[in-house]
């Protein structure tokens, strides 16, 4: 049985585009810039906010600039983060069923460590023993930190632990820990990508995760 389960949140936890996209449209507007559709809003995350925003912005502008938009943004999504997002189907239930196990939840995601926190708490309060956002003491994925951070924490190798992402930066940040990286079918990635990105393994269903635990 493993010790520890490492998840991902957008994507894999939470459905969190709606609110995202939202977010990044306010600010947009708010400096008169176009707005993107939630398509390419969906081509723009996982590799954290400021890479969202960098990429939604338009090109030439100046660093002042952008800092002022993202800065924006960062205000508007902490406020509006929790409007539209959810939990996907099953994880809750699933979530106990592998604490009934005894296995360690813990989640590492792009968002900062306080908007990681804030999110976690709102949605899965008790059900997870540590979230590790970016901060300045841990890079953002695909960098291994938050990972290895955890196996630290509870004193595991990273065979007793299992990782379970939507995209190609949580096989790549799995990777370069030395985690098996299990993908996950119902996020922001399709098969067709994940399998080009070097995915060994998929799951379908979030129900079938506490099995795949033993």
């Amino acid at each position: 049985m493993k010790k520890v389960v490492i998840f991902d949140l957008d994507g894999t936890l939470l459905y969190t585009l709606e609110d995202l996209a939202d977010s990044v449209n306010y600010a947009l507007k708010t400096f008169g810039y176009e707005t993107k559709t939630n398509e390419e809003i969906l081509s723009y995350v996982g590799n954290g906010v400021r890479h969202l925003m960098e990429c939604s912005v338009p090109k030439g502008i100046s660093e002042e600039d952008f800092e002022s938009c993202f800065a924006c943004f960062k205000d508007y999504y902490s406020e509006h983060c929790c409007e539209k997002t959810r939990p996907y189907t099953d994880v809750i239930p699933t979530m106990k069923k592998i604490k009934k196990k005894g296995i360690k939840i813990a989640i590492v995601s792009n968002k900062f460590q306080a908007a990681a926190e804030e999110v976690c708490e709102h949605y899965f309060k008790g059900l997870y023993d540590v979230v590790i956002g970016e901060s300045e003491e841990c890079s953002r994925k695909p960098a291994p930190d938050g990972v290895n951070k955890i196996l630290k924490m509870y004193e595991v190798e990273p065979d007793d632990a299992l990782y379970f992402g939507d995209s190609e930066v949580d096989i790549e940040t799995a990777n370069n820990a030395g985690v098996f990286c299990v993908s996950v079918l119902w996020g922001y990635r399709d098969r067709e990508l994940l399998t080009e990105k070097g995915a060994r393994l998929f799951i379908k269903f979030v129900r079938d995760i506490a099995d795949m635990l033993d």
